[in-house]
Formats: C-alpha cells, sequence, structure tokens
C-alpha cells in the first residue's frame, strides 16, 4: 500500500508553467526552484512508469495521466495494465480497482500522510514544510536541474531511501523512487502545456 500511495503522491509533482524568466546557473536555487514549481495552482500530464522489483522477473511498466488541483487534491489514473485510481483529498485517500472502492484517513498513516504532506508544499513552493520531511538538495541549473529527497524519519527511511526528480524550469520530467529493499521505480511525465 505504501509504495503505490508513495508513487501516486510523488508522480503527482506535475508539470508547471508559469513562463519565468530564465535564471542564471547561480541563481538557480532551491528557494527558486520551489517558486517557480508553486505558481501555478494545477496541472496535468500523462505518464509511463516502470517499476523494478525483486519479486518480479520483469519490469513491470504502467500508464495513464496524473491531475493536481490547490492546494490538496491529487489524483493518479492508471489505463494500463489495469485501470486504478488513487485520489488523495484533504486528509483522504481513495483507491478504486477492480469496481471496489476504499478510502482511508491518512492521519491514521503518519508516514504516509508527512510523505504526501510534502508533495503538497514542494507543489506549494513551502521551502519549510518540505524541509520539515527531507533532507533536500538541488542540483543543475533551471534549464537542467534535479531535486533529491532523503527521508529524515527513521521510519519512512525503512520504505523510501530517496527520491529524485528531474525538470527543466518548471517542468517536471521524471521521478524516481528507490526503496530501502532495493525496489525502485521510474516515472517519465509528458507535460501538458496547454494547461
Amino acid at each position: 500500500m505504501l509504495a503505490a500511495s508513495a508513487t501516486l503522491a510523488a508522480a503527482a509533482l506535475i508539470p508547471i508553467t508559469a513562463h519565468a524568466a530564465s535564471p542564471d546557473a547561480s541563481s538557480w536555487t532551491l528557494d527558486r526552484l520551489m517558486s517557480t514549481l508553486g505558481q501555478k495552482k494545477s496541472g496535468h500530464a500523462t505518464f509511463v512508469e516502470t517499476k523494478y522489483l525483486s519479486i518480479a522477473t520483469e519490469p513491470v511498466t504502467s500508464s495513464g495521466e496524473l491531475v493536481f488541483t490547490a492546494p490538496d487534491h491529487l489524483e493518479k489514473r492508471t489505463d494500463s495494465p489495469k485501470a486504478e485510481d488513487l485520489v488523495i483529498d484533504g486528509d483522504k485517500l481513495t483507491i478504486a480497482r477492480n469496481g471496489h472502492r476504499y478510502t482511508l484517513a491518512l492521519t491514521q498513516y503518519p508516514e504516509l500522510s508527512a510523505f504526501i504532506d510534502s508533495i503538497r508544499a514542494t507543489l506549494a513552493g513551502n521551502r519549510f514544510a518540505l524541509e520539515q520531511v527531507y533532507k533536500v538538495v538541488v542540483t543543475g541549473a533551471g534549464d537542467d536541474w534535479t531535486l533529491t529527497l532523503t527521508p529524515l524519519d527513521a521510519r519512512m527511511l525503512k520504505s523510501i531511501s530517496t527520491i529524485t526528480l528531474t525538470g527543466t524550469r518548471d517542468l517536471l520530467h521524471t521521478v524516481e523512487i528507490q526503496q530501502a529493499d532495493g525496489d525502485h521505480s521510474l516515472m517519465r511525465l509528458q507535460n501538458d502545456t496547454a494547461n
């Protein structure tokens, strides 16, 4: 459950198209990145996600779309290979699959809640809230940046080692989640710049 939900949350860092001025490499800081990503309050992208699992002989690939609406609505709609919807609204996670719908209160899952809230903090450009949950490192410049998040909480580290996001200015291109057990996933996003 945590891996699927964590993927939803990380993947929800959807492209934001704000058409910011072109900063040089020396001015591309965490504050600049947070400001750029937090400018638009909604976004949409299609995705292809590949999961590398120790229990599978071949990588598992899925595809679908992601939707974000500020301040706290995230959706991951998987179309292939099986339909599944993961929706986060406020403090509720709703999972719809195989004709069934399940709703969880995030307050009952503090590690998952902290993970999701940190993603929301990124979308909102809230550096302070992000740094409450992760060690945050930004490298590169506006045209080619990498944001690496390492959980500070020991319980969360038992599930997720790092989350690495790459992008160009206000567009997110990839989200990679490295799990503590060695499994990992890579999500590639096709940005909908019409938003």
